[in-house]
């Protein structure tokens, strides 16, 4: 059957991953969770680099995540930040050092190496996964967590100049980019 197949050969590709992961984290004394957590907040927006934004993205309890971002900021990778409106919100930021980890470890070498390989250098598979993506997390009723710029309450505005019809908050270009926990898909045909 396709599907089993299909599914064992990610579950496959996963597992390797993860082993690579861990691998690249080792030198900073950093296991796949922490990686995961530094590379959803180097690419998600300033509405989503929360505690709860981090769990509900990884899936984690909040007791896992409490912990990741614990080490991550003894080892000064990440800093919270108060919100300047909402005293009760906590932001993450990245740190250079946290950045720079980023940029040696993921994504590991292996893949790298293994996508070039690969036509277009993985397009069509990137397209593939994204839509079997979108399907599992309609099916799960979970957040999309995807860029500004494909999401339902994105405008235009005029040339380079964007805003968030949710909120209403203009958005850069480098926003339109970014990881958001309040992305909605535009719905087929619009």
């Amino acid at each position: 059957m396709a599907g089993d197949r299909l599914y064992a050969l990610l579950e496959r590709l996963g597992n390797l991953l993860r082993t690579e992961e861990r691998a690249a984290g080792l030198p900073h004394g950093l296991q796949p969770v922490h990686l995961q957590a530094l590379r959803y907040l180097q690419s998600c927006n300033r509405y989503s680099n929360t505690p709860a934004s981090l769990t509900e993205y990884l899936g984690l309890t909040k007791g896992t995540v409490s912990q990741t971002l614990l080490l991550l900021e003894e080892k000064g990778l990440l800093r919270k930040q108060t919100d300047t409106e909402d005293r009760r919100v906590i932001h993450l930021l990245l740190t250079e050092a946290g950045r720079a980890v980023l940029h040696q470890a993921l994504p590991p070498e292996l893949f790298k190496r293994a996508l070039s390989g690969l036509p277009g250098e993985g397009e069509a598979l990137e397209e593939a996964l994204t839509g079997l993506l979108r399907s599992l997390q309609a099916a799960n009723a979970q957040r999309s967590f995807g860029a500004c710029g494909t999401c339902k309450h994105f405008q235009r505005e005029g040339p380079g100049r964007f805003r968030c019809g949710l909120t209403q908050d203009p958005l850069s270009r480098e926003d339109s980019h970014l990881l958001c926990r309040e992305h909605e898909a535009i719905p087929p045909g619009h």
